[in-house]
């Protein structure tokens, strides 16, 4: 019986040691780490800053092995200055996860010539879900209207030589310039986001990307005064579907040729999208000047307008204010462009205008069943050095 007794505590204690060893295994190396930054001191009450705290919260989860989420909770949470969110991070499994509010401060002159408020430079495997950030631009943009001398005004989020980054159900709201930017990227997923601001707000499209591969946007909410999405150069493998446009000018490739030494875009996918009542539909442009730049292979499909000043528009002699380009023939190369399923309604009467390059003539341009009506009557189209094919019903009539 002795024997048995002994048996039986050495079997305790081997379990004991065995849950000890377990949990203490868990909780050094588990399977995710939750860091609140209300425990570095954040404040959810919408006036202290709480900068520091979050960049406390991120310095931990970048030196971290384990996969770790930095939470933000319900409130608003002041985040007063132009925040780094720097990599190069031992962790490739951060989650910003957002029930709360980031608040830039009203004080534009603060961020307003930083870039960006929020940036995540050189970071591998980030998340930004869900949460509200908040630029408060609309001073800003008062200042711009007034032609005051003024700051050009902060990006709400930038992600910079990143890869691997998921955004999900993230809204921005009145950023001082652009809402989203993914510079120099690869492998970015961006879907359910939501971007609101006056339909006049200066500079403030809603998603850029640029120099950046494999980037897809899905299921989206854009309503800004500027582009609802924009496509710089050396943008390369983007797909863009269902996405809400409106107010703002659409979605437009470009501009390009800004510098002579351009990287192109290619193999670009804009589908299932609704613009309603906006400058533009879809858009290619490039400025009047020379440049080694192109676009092509580009799939417009499925795209809805709504009362759209322009709802299909190539301008390859986009010189705003007239400097630096003045009759100059742009160098950029337009081909093999898909127009497939565009049909609503045009606020002007000439509803297709291929605007190309005399020196570089759009070529490969493909129409295929686009129906667009100007006040329920046959709209126009209007085309110079473009060329290409018709497929199904196309309304208005082609002009190559």
């Amino acid at each position: 019986m002795e024997q048995v007794r002994q048996t039986n505590l050495t079997f305790v204690l081997m379990y004991v040691i065995a849950l000890f060893m377990f949990f203490t295994f868990k909780s050094t190396n588990g399977i995710e780490e939750t860091l609140n930054i209300v425990s570095f001191g954040a404040n959810p009450n919408g006036e202290s800053d709480s900068k520091n705290a979050i960049l406390t919260a991120w310095t931990s989860a970048c030196s971290s092995t384990t996969p770790t989420t930095i939470y933000v909770p319900i409130g608003r949470f002041l985040v007063g200055g132009s925040v780094v969110f720097k990599g190069r991070c031992n962790n490739k499994g951060i989650t910003v996860r957002i029930d709360g509010t980031l608040v830039a401060t009203s004080n534009y002159g603060v961020i307003g010539n930083e870039g960006s408020w929020l940036l995540f430079d050189d970071v591998d495997g980030v998340s930004i879900i869900g949460g509200i950030l908040d630029g408060q631009g609309t001073s800003l943009w008062d200042c711009k209207r007034s032609s005051k001398s003024c700051p050009t005004g902060a990006t709400n989020l930038r992600f910079s030589n990143s890869n691997n980054i998921v955004m999900n159900g993230v809204t921005s709201l009145n950023s001082q310039m652009f809402h989203i930017v993914i510079d120099r990227c690869n492998n970015v997923k961006v879907q359910g986001v939501k971007v609101t601001a006056a339909g006049n707000s200066p500079n403030t499209d809603g998603i850029h990307v640029q120099l950046s591969s494999s980037v897809t946007i899905l299921n989206s909410n854009i309503e800004t005064g500027d582009d609802c999405i924009s496509i710089g150069s050396g943008t390369t493998n983007l797909w863009i579907e269902s996405i809400a446009c409106g107010p703002g000018h659409g979605i437009s490739i470009g501009s390009l040729a800004k510098e002579f030494q351009e990287l192109g875009v290619e193999n670009v996918t804009v589908k299932t999208i609704k613009f309603i009542g906006t400058e533009n539909g879809v858009r290619i442009k490039s400025w009047g000047r020379p440049s080694n730049g192109f676009a092509r292979n580009i799939i417009f499909q499925h795209a809805t307008m709504v009362n759209v000043q322009n709802p299909i528009v190539i301008d390859q002699n986009y010189c705003p204010n007239q400097k630096d380009c003045p009759g100059q023939a742009s160098g950029v190369k337009i081909s093999n462009i898909i127009y497939q399923d565009i049909h609503g309604t045009s606020a002007t009467k000439v509803a297709l205008k291929l605007n190309c390059s005399p020196t570089n003539p759009c070529t490969g341009i493909s129409l295929e069943d686009v129906m667009l009506t100007y006040e329920n009557k046959n709209a126009e189209a209007l085309c110079n050095h473009a060329g290409g094919v018709t497929y199904g019903v196309v309304q208005p009539n082609n002009c190559f």
